[in-house]
């Protein structure tokens, strides 16, 4: 018997691979989400099809410049000041939870992202480097052991990786990464707070510079000397 994948899951299958596609830059800004074409890629009805480009729409990734038509959304600078202004108040606070929280096997889990993404920085593998990255930072995350934080972060989560995949500091972020898990093994709060934030504002003025050819900016303090990402 034929089983029907039910319009839900179809839904989440086509608005997952969409979303992971303009973060990876497969669909950069500007680029067209047109309602036929995305059914007809997917093998799916419009309903899911539209259902997809209305959620990435309110997830913030899309735009529509007229009813019908869609595009990939082109982020000013004010939506990426905004952005890290956010992602300062509350991954600077989950940090500190974590360094508070932290038990053996959490360490051990981080310890080993650390692993990995040393070996894919030597290896130079960019896509692999960003994915563990963001795996490091939502352990992180959960170790501070709130979910109304989690919950206030993952609307926005999708866009700070969008952001953070366009930089390539790796062996500086690793660097950066390492400092930041020595703190919260250390059971240090105000040090890991600082590494945080440290860590956070300079990747506010790698990604300015990235975008906008400069690492001047509003709302965010950039007073750092160094250059890193998420």
């Amino acid at each position: 018997m034929t089983t029907v994948e039910p319009l839900g899951a179809v839904r989440e299958r086509v608005l997952a691979t969409l979303r992971q596609d303009i973060i990876g830059g497969r669909l950069r800004p500007g680029d067209r989400l047109v309602e036929r074409e995305v059914a007809e890629r997917f093998g799916v009805s419009r309903v899911p099809a539209r259902e997809a480009i209305r959620a990435l729409l309110a997830e913030g990734f899309v735009t529509f410049e007229t009813p019908r038509r869609a595009v990939v959304r082109t982020l000013t600078r004010t939506d990426v000041t905004e952005l890290y202004e956010l992602r300062e108040a509350l991954e600077v606070y989950a940090a500190g939870l974590a360094a508070e929280r932290a038990r053996r096997g959490d360490l051990a889990q981080l310890e080993e992202l650390l692993d990995r993404a040393a070996r894919a920085t030597r290896e130079g593998d960019d896509e692999t480097i960003a994915d563990i990255n963001s795996l490091f930072h939502d352990r992180l995350l959960a170790m501070a052991g709130n979910g109304l934080l989690i919950g206030v972060m993952q609307p926005v989560d999708g866009r700070l990786r969008w952001l953070t995949r366009r930089n390539e500091a790796w062996s500086q972020q690793l660097d950066e990464h390492r400092q930041l898990y020595d703190a919260v093994a250390a059971g240090d709060p105000e040090r890991a707070r600082a590494v945080a934030l440290g860590h956070v504002r300079t990747n506010y003025r790698s990604t300015v510079r990235h975008l906008f050819g400069d690492d001047t900016g509003t709302g965010t303090d950039t007073d750092t000397d160094t250059d890193t990402e998420h």
